[in-house]
């Protein structure tokens, strides 16, 4: 792919100082005219609201994650080059069954049986299905789902897809060790919440909803990978075993759409995942703001609404989204009920 390997080669060019970015790199607000009676603040509004989730995740004070980065530099580079050489260590191979289920996935047609007979193909996966379904993200009701043909009944085939996304990418972000289980809970927590709500907002766009919550996803695994890569980098060169969290924080922010990038070329995802990403991270001027944004913003805000963390203000948030005040609260309130 040549475009691809051009275009991330100038991303990690050495023009990009070790300095921390000046606007906001998770959301990217389109350089368009005000909406929703926005004003010109929207940038600070969204790097405001990426700090909050940055000091949520790294469990982290503001002042701590603006430390200085005078001895990262090697770090930073070295994790610069592996990604765009792709030769991250922790960069997670795609699943085995990740091939027949995204075939599955995208196409239209396939019907509930069809659906069932994929999944309980694989034990191991029919097991963990089961339990992401009965999860407080998917499960509609107070009552079990204890079949993958109940799961497919209830849920229907979009959800069931949705579930599949999320059962395959949940073993990729479980905890290794104890010092990753605050941080990789939390990732997940948000993945999965930025993942319904760009779900949400596709459907409501009459947009293809499997995709965003599979791309919705894949943000909070680049997280967990990028966070395993700076330890890993940190180790090799005999140096702390835990990185700095300002450290984690810059590379988070810096690094992540490209390790996004670079995992929907390994899993060789459809190139329409390519393109919301690339969307959501460089929105052209004009464009519309696209529902994995604006899933991204909204979910971002009421995972740390629920955590009782510093938020973005509630008179804000329609401000940096390009949604009615009615379709925002449709989101926020389908969110509240899945993270009460």
């Amino acid at each position: 792919m040549p475009g691809f390997i051009s275009w991330i080669s100038g991303f990690f060019s050495s023009a990009h100082p070790v300095t921390p970015a000046p606007e906001a790199r998770l959301f990217n607000p389109s350089k368009d005219p005000p909406v929703n009676d926005a004003t010109d603040d929207v940038p600070e509004l969204a790097q405001e609201l990426e700090n909050h989730l940055f000091s949520w995740l790294l469990d982290a004070s503001p002042s701590a994650l603006k430390s200085g980065l005078s001895s990262a530099g090697p770090v930073l580079e070295e994790l610069a080059h592996r990604l765009s050489a792709d030769e991250l260590q922790e960069l997670p191979r795609q699943p085995l069954s990740l091939p027949m289920l995204m075939k599955a996935l995208s196409d239209e047609s396939t019907d509930r049986q069809r659906m069932t007979e994929i999944i309980l193909a694989d034990p191991a996966l029919t097991d963990q299905l089961l339990q992401v379904a009965n999860s407080p993200y998917f499960r509609p009701g107070d009552h079990a789902i204890e079949s993958v043909d109940h799961a497919v009944f209830i849920l229907g085939v979009d959800g069931i897809r949705n579930v599949i996304s999320a059962t395959v990418m949940r073993p990729m972000m479980a905890a290794r060790n104890s010092r990753e289980a605050l941080f990789a809970q939390r990732v997940w927590r948000w993945g999965l919440t930025c993942a319904r709500a760009a779900e949400l907002i596709a459907k409501m766009n009459r947009a293809d909803t499997s995709a965003h919550f599979m791309v919705g996803l894949l943000p909070a695994l680049s997280y967990i990978t990028i966070r395993r890569e700076l330890q890993r980098i940190c180790r090799e060169n005999g140096g702390a075993s835990e990185p700095d969290p300002a450290l984690v924080r810059h590379a988070l922010a810096r690094f992540h759409w490209a390790t996004c990038q670079l995992l929907a070329n390994e899993w060789h995802l459809p190139p329409k995942y390519n393109a919301l990403l690339m969307a959501a991270e460089r929105p052209a001027p004009g464009q519309q703001h696209t529902p994995l944004s604006d899933g991204m913003v909204i979910g971002t805000r009421e995972v740390l609404r629920h955590a009782h963390q510093r938020n973005l203000a509630e008179e804000d948030l329609p401000k940096v989204v390009r949604l009615s005040p009615d379709q925002i609260n449709r989101v926020r309130g389908s969110l509240k009920a899945m993270l009460k």
